[in-house]
């Protein structure tokens, strides 16, 4: 047990990222059996993991410093970020606490803040830094996702600030837009990295699905700020540039399904890499059930009922990943505790 904090991947809260997309997308898909059930599971796994995460930093300081000096690590600490405004989507979507929801939010915006500067603050002065190759891969895109989770908690609840609504959706479009910019950086990064340098099955990591899920909740955020526009006059200006641009996100995500599921064949059925459970597995489920609240946010937003068809079939897929990974963590704690 101690073993297991002491070596706690700083990106285990994908865990509750991906539990609470699913359970949205269960939500909007008309499945609401699976989602209150859900969103009690994942306020226990948020909650475990912050107790974990606390008496890792008070017990193994060294080793979470270790985490956040090392370049493949240290961007799994704003899964924190994501899974805190993913579960405040939850609570308002589907426990109706728009409180909750609100104190969730604020937690996000300090805790983005904070990793946002020391994570790139370290990685930027630190002294010796690996080469591209072995640097970067999908996962520094939750830098992105936890951007976009905070513009996505903020325009859902907006409404709720009365008088302040125009305020906090301008908020909300300035972290949609620094996190789309940020995608532009690091993604150019990343497929300059597959396409130059040699790639062994061992380099595609579960996370490089984040290339896919980044892109779906920038969806997700603009299509959000689409449908606020009545409640700020900004958003009304630029409604056209909002819409043509989410329509541009979503199309990227769509685009890169086929291309993952590609890699992911030549990487276990050609090259035989043996499929096991990873905590990373958790950033692969997200994106699957965050591209399923994208499309039917995005449906409302542009009014393209037939997206909805997309929505309905996808959030299987999502809920089948969500199993099967589950399973895989339960199996994988048998085996610790025996």
């Amino acid at each position: 047990m101690i073993r297991g904090i002491a070596s706690l991947h700083p990106a285990y809260f994908a865990l509750v990222m991906a539990t609470g997309i699913v359970s949205i997308a269960c939500r909007l898909a008309g499945l609401p059996l699976f989602a209150t059930p859900l969103l009690w599971l994942n306020t226990v796994f948020f909650a475990v993991l912050w107790v974990l995460s606390i008496v890792r930093g008070v017990r193994f300081p060294r080793a979470m410093q270790d985490d956040l000096f090392h370049h493949g690590r240290s961007v799994g600490f704003f899964t924190t970020v994501a899974a805190t405004c993913v579960l405040g989507s939850q609570w308002l979507l589907i426990g109706s606490a728009w409180r909750i929801a609100a104190g969730l939010w604020f937690a996000g915006i300090v805790l983005w803040a904070v990793i946002t500067y020391t994570v790139f603050t370290v990685l930027t002065v630190k002294e010796e830094k690996p080469g591209l190759a072995a640097g970067i891969h999908g996962g520094w895109l939750v830098s992105v996702v936890a951007a976009q989770s905070v513009a996505v908690l903020g325009a859902q609840l907006a409404p709720g600030f009365g008088d302040r609504a125009p305020q906090a959706l301008l908020f909300c479009l300035v972290m949609w837009l620094g996190g789309g910019m940020l995608y532009i950086w690091i993604i150019s990064l990343i497929f300059y990295r597959y396409t130059f340098f040699t790639m062994e099955p061992s380099d595609l990591t579960p996370p490089y699905w984040i290339n896919m899920g980044a892109v779906a909740i920038s969806t997700l955020a603009g299509a959000l700020l689409a449908l606020a526009a009545p409640s700020a006059g900004v958003l009304q200006q630029i409604l056209p540039f909002v819409k043509g641009l989410t329509i541009m996100f979503w199309a990227t995500a769509t685009w890169w399904i086929p291309m993952l599921i590609i890699l992911g064949a030549w990487r276990h059925v050609y090259r035989r890499f043996p499929l096991r459970y990873d905590p990373l597995y958790w950033g692969a489920v997200f994106p699957l059930g965050m591209y399923t609240v994208a499309t039917v946010r995005l449906s409302q937003a542009v009014e393209v009922p037939e997206l909805m068809g997309i929505a309905h079939a996808f959030v299987f897929v999502a809920i089948a990943a969500w199993a099967a990974t589950l399973v895989g963590l339960a199996r994988a704690l048998t085996s610790t505790s025996d």
